[in-house]
């Protein structure tokens, strides 16, 4: 097949097989384009899913918060209604008690004018019976009312003037003790500057001379002024060897004071001789007992005890001056009259009757020099004959059992009188068992191992302990503090506290050449 048909025919092969290669690259072209459409579409779907999936959580989440937002709006609503209904209550409430407030001011109300008619009737009432009476008083009396009006003034008159002129001698008197009082306080703090708190707390006082010569003046030509001074006073002067000093003796206190302030004012003036010497007695002996009164008004008052009998005030005064083992009376029975009075407080007995018995439980000690016997027992028959009651008798005569105790008070009269004297530094010890003590207290504390030496101070109230710093350390210090402190305890007898120091020390010493 050549010629020309030969190439139309493979032109036309070539046509069909370019058709067919077409068609077989379109039908290629187009299941491809398929897989492609259908992978896009699944991808579609699946990301239209997982949409779906993530717009249904944000709605739930979105649900959850609004149904929290109800709730707490919710709550807050409730709260405020619970607010709300709080509230309303206590308006309610106080509009029931301003309702029942006003219905009780308008009774009190209603009250008050009713007895402000009542009270207006009964002014009038009175008015007219005012009225009779003057009446019937002229009728019987023959005066009118002015006369009668002038005759009272005149009465009201004397008598205001005579309650004055009483009232003004009152207050001179009491003034005139006050200033004399305060002019003493004022020269004695100007001359001795210095106010002592208690007399001397032996039976010995001693009096301070500017010079020996001035003991040859006090005893006088042929020793008149010395007998003269103690046949007045009744007190031993003692003058020896100690130089510028006299000593008093005696056992009352009382007169012991008065020498010692009479002999001061002699020392003083210089002009020593048996008449000046009965005068300045005399004024020493006014002004102690002016002391002792004004003591005895002071205990009473500071412990509110008033109607005691001036007598008694006196002798509470004279214990002022009055010591038992360094401890002065008046005080002490201050002191056992409070703890008297607290306890019968805590017990619920008679407080004023323990305070008063514990205030004159040693009141016979201020004459027991003068009368024999115990001075409980003084006491007791003083506070009879000033008419006292009879527990408060017993309770002063009862104190150191000299008589049966037969009330509560006087028990507790007793206790107190025991704790005030036996508390810590209220009672002096003897100067031989103070240095018994002392050394007693050393000796314990040189007794351990490693002490050095030991010094007792404070009156025996602290001990140092010095150890050796090479046998005992800083532990071992501690330890033995405890342990002296301990052996005190149990071997010694002692007032209060006593402080145990132990005081371990290193010193490094060189010298620089």
């Amino acid at each position: 097949m050549g010629g020309p048909q030969g190439a139309i025919i493979w032109a036309v092969l070539v046509v069909i097989a370019a058709v067919a290669g077409f068609s077989v690259g379109y039908l290629l072209k187009n299941r491809a384009l398929r897989r492609d459409i259908a992978k896009l579409e699944d991808e579609a779907n699946q990301k239209l899913h997982e949409a779906r999936a993530k717009a249904m959580e944000l709605e739930l989440e979105a649900r959850n918060k609004a149904l929290g937002i109800l709730q707490e709006a919710e709550e807050e609503v409730k709260r405020r209604l619970q607010e709300i209904n709080r509230q309303e209550s206590r308006l309610q409430q106080r509009r029931e008690n301003l309702e029942r407030r006003l219905d009780a001011l308008e009774n009190r109300e209603n009250r008050l004018k009713d007895l402000e008619r009542r009270l207006e009737a009964r002014q009038e009432e009175l008015e007219n019976a005012w009225q009779e009476h003057l009446k019937e008083l002229e009728r019987i009396s023959g005066m009118s009312q002015e006369e009668a009006r002038e005759l009272l003034l005149q009465r009201v008159e004397q008598e205001a003037r005579m309650d004055a002129a009483r009232i003004i001698r009152e207050i001179e008197s009491e003034a005139r003790e006050e200033a004399e009082r305060r002019a003493r306080e004022i020269i004695t703090t100007a001359i001795q500057r210095v106010a002592a708190d208690q007399v001397a707390e032996t039976t010995v006082s001693t009096v301070e001379l500017p010079n020996d010569e001035m003991k040859g003046r006090i005893i006088g030509r042929g020793g008149r002024n010395i007998r003269t001074i103690e046949n007045i006073t009744g007190v031993d002067l003692v003058i020896d060897d100690t130089p510028d000093t006299v000593i008093l003796s005696s056992f009352d206190p009382v007169r012991r004071e008065i020498a010692r302030i009479a002999l001061n004012r002699l020392i003083l003036d210089g002009r020593i001789h048996p008449g000046r010497i009965e005068k300045m007695v005399e004024k020493a002996r006014q002004e102690v007992e002016e002391t002792i009164r004004q003591e005895g008004e002071r205990a009473a008052l500071e412990l509110g005890i008033h109607g005691l009998h001036p007598e008694l005030i006196k002798l509470l005064g004279r214990l002022h001056y009055r010591t038992s083992f360094g401890q002065n009376v008046l005080q002490h029975s201050i002191e056992t009259a409070r703890l008297a009075a607290l306890m019968a407080a805590e017990l619920g007995a008679d407080v004023e009757l323990a305070k008063l018995a514990g205030l004159l439980h040693d009141i016979g000690k201020a004459v027991d020099h003068e009368v024999d016997g115990p001075h409980a027992t003084i006491g007791a028959e003083l506070a009879k004959r000033y008419g006292l009651p009879d527990k408060v008798v017993n309770a002063i005569g009862a104190h150191h059992c000299e008589v049966e105790q037969l009330s509560i008070e006087a028990v507790l009269v007793q206790a107190a009188d025991a704790i005030s004297g036996a508390r810590p530094g209220a009672r002096r010890e003897s100067l031989e068992s103070y240095i018994k003590r002392i050394k007693a207290l050393e000796q314990v504390a040189n007794s351990f191992e490693g002490v050095e030496t030991s010094f007792a101070i404070q009156a025996g109230r602290e001990i140092r302990i010095i150890v050796k710093p090479d046998e005992v350390d800083d532990l071992g210090a501690i330890r033995l503090s405890h342990d002296i402190a301990k052996k005190v305890e149990e071997s010694l007898q002692y007032p209060g506290q006593i402080k145990v120091t132990v005081i371990r020390e290193t010193r490094a010493t060189e010298y620089a050449k």
